[in-house]
Parts: structure tokens; C-alpha cells; sequence
């Protein structure tokens, strides 16, 4: 199996952003250009536009989940909302946290108030979680990918 977690975050260290890194990591299993997942994605980027809303770790695996699973009769959606709940059940669990919330999983009280993101500097990476965040998340992913290829009902494997 791939290391989805190394890819994501060696994106993430190519300045991409947490949603972009995790998505980017599994382009090849969507079936989807590079270039395309890397702009379907940027907008969920610092918890949807540095606004410090959903994390973008935690959206990117929404994007591959529906691209590789989603449902496309609207009879199949609270299935797929089973999985999805699974899936961040696993990412709070995992990330310790407890939290899909990017302002909460930085510790911050309110967003910083701007859209300019931050450089990218040693001293950025060393204050923010982002990158073990965007490893755990495409981990799951990958966990969640074997599961389904090997038949496993995901949201009840968690159970």
C-alpha cells in the first residue's frame, strides 16, 4: 500500500494547502488530473478559506470518499453520510484532538481575520499541527480505500 500520509504531507511542504495535499495524494486512485484535484480543492484550504471552519485535512477526505464512493441515487446518501460520519469519528479519534474544527485543532479562539496565508517558514511548521494533521488524515483514507477494495462495510468497521 502507499504511503498516502508522506505524499500529503510532502505536498503540504510544497506549499499546498492541507485540502489540496490530501486530495492530491490520491489522484491517481480518483482517476483525476493532478492539476484538476489541486483546483477543485484550493478553496477548502485553511478550514474553507482560512476562515478556520471544516479543516481542509478533513474536507479532502470528504472530496476522495465522494469521488470514489458517492453516492449517485439520492436512496444511498445516509449510507454514504454513515461512512463520512465514520470517517471523522476516525480523524477525531486520531488526531487527539477530538476535533474537525481547524480553529479548534490550532488552538485558536476566533479566525485571524485575514485571507493572506501565512509563509511557509521552519518556524510555521514548527508552531502548527498541519502537517501531522494532513498524515493522519490521508491515512485513513488509505485504511478507508483498503477496506471498501477488500469489501468491508467502513462505517461498521469502526464500530
Amino acid at each position: 500500500m502507499k504511503n498516502y500520509g508522506e505524499i500529503a504531507e510532502r505536498y503540504f511542504r510544497k506549499g499546498y494547502n492541507c485540502s489540496q495535499s490530501v486530495v492530491a495524494a490520491f489522484a491517481e486512485e480518483m482517476g483525476m488530473d493532478p492539476e484538476l484535484v489541486l483546483k477543485t480543492s484550493a478553496g477548502f484550504g485553511g478550514g474553507f478559506g482560512r476562515m478556520r471552519e471544516v479543516c481542509g485535512a478533513f474536507s479532502g477526505m470528504v472530496f476522495v470518499a465522494g469521488a470514489l464512493y458517492g453516492n449517485t441515487d439520492p436512496a444511498g446518501k445516509s449510507a454514504f453520510y454513515a461512512e463520512i460520519q465514520e470517517l471523522a469519528r476516525r480523524y477525531k479519534e486520531q488526531n487527539g484532538r477530538g476535533s474537525i474544527v481547524c480553529r479548534e485543532l490550532l488552538g485558536l479562539k476566533k479566525p485571524e481575520g485575514t485571507p493572506v496565508a501565512e509563509a511557509r517558514t521552519e518556524e510555521y511548521y514548527k508552531k502548527r499541527p498541519c502537517p501531522e494533521l494532513i498524515r493522519i488524515a490521508a491515512d485513513i483514507m488509505g485504511a478507508y480505500v483498503q477496506e471498501r477494495e477488500a469489501g468491508v462495510s467502513f462505517a461498521q468497521a469502526g464500530k
